[in-house]
């Protein structure tokens, strides 16, 4: 096995992480008969996008680095909003 193999896998297990957010969402949606975001879809997206970084900065690529960098800023806010959400909820309580 070559780097250049190492590599390849790396993007294909980014790619998988990234497509497993597509599937969590839609079953949740299914199940509840409307369109859903569950929480771990965001750390699917987390997963995929931290993974497909690292791999797009080994291949040197501006665009994807730019674009998968962005995406990551766009899911932990996500999280940081579910999250702040929940504790105002709670205190309320």
């Amino acid at each position: 096995m070559t780097v250049e193999h190492v590599w390849l896998g790396v993007g294909f297990l980014g790619q998988a992480f990234f497509s497993m957010r597509f599937l969590v969402q839609w079953i949740a949606s299914e199940r509840r008969k409307e369109s859903v975001i569950p929480i771990s879809f965001w750390f699917f997206s987390i997963g995929g996008g931290c993974t497909l970084l690292i791999y797009a900065i080994y291949r040197l690529d501006p665009v994807f680095i730019l674009g998968q960098g962005a995406g990551l800023f766009v899911y932990l806010r996500n999280l940081y909003l579910i999250r702040r959400k929940e504790r105002l909820t709670e205190a309320r309580t």
